[in-house]
């Protein structure tokens, strides 16, 4: 699949992304699961990493003074490090979390990390293409894009190498295109 290729939507019309309202339920049924999932599923809500990202975050990608997770970016070629701003209360909820043996915060495999993830979607009353760790990702650079954040600071928070991949969320919005729309009713 190349770039270009790629739509917020699958093949039948139905959206990849989770929207506000689904995220908010997402996040309400993780805070009714145990530590482990209900941390990873607010990390992936709040910072928009891939869930092996975050898989490999340890207590020192906690940047408690600027309230930020430092994380490593997986897709480049090159070891490539990002800052993305999390809220303080994801923040204490990571400190507080035991650091395990191999010094990550989240002791389960990916597979593991998917299936809990699937779990919480399906207990959120959330299904289709976007119910996965990739919707939440997805959903985030909607999310973004639709509240003006500027694509310099989405393609830096998503780790994008290109800007014509944070553009597709851009086009997705179009929040300006709406507002036309809505002076032309």
């Amino acid at each position: 699949m190349q770039l270009g290729d790629w739509q917020p939507y699958d093949e039948a019309g139905r959206r990849k992304y989770v929207n506000g309202a689904e995220r908010k339920r997402f996040l309400h049924a993780a805070d009714q699961m145990g530590n482990d999932v209900r941390a990873l599923c607010h990390v992936l809500a709040y910072s928009g990493c891939r869930i092996s990202e975050a898989l490999n975050l340890t207590r020192d990608h906690i940047d408690q003074e600027r309230g930020t997770l430092v994380i490593r970016t997986l897709k480049r070629r090159r070891l490539r490090f990002r800052m993305v701003p999390i809220p303080r209360r994801l923040i204490v909820m990571l400190t507080a979390m035991p650091q395990h043996d191999n010094g990550r915060i989240f002791p389960m495999h990916r597979s593991t990390a998917w299936r809990q993830v699937k779990e919480v979607m399906l207990a959120a009353d959330i299904s289709g293409p976007m119910a996965t760790a990739k919707g939440l990702r997805h959903g985030y650079g909607i999310c973004a894009a639709g509240k003006s954040v500027p694509p310099n600071l989405i393609q830096k928070w998503l780790g994008h190498a290109s800007g014509a991949t944070t553009a597709i969320y851009l086009d997705a919005v179009g929040v300006e295109e709406r507002e036309f729309a809505e002076r032309m009713w």
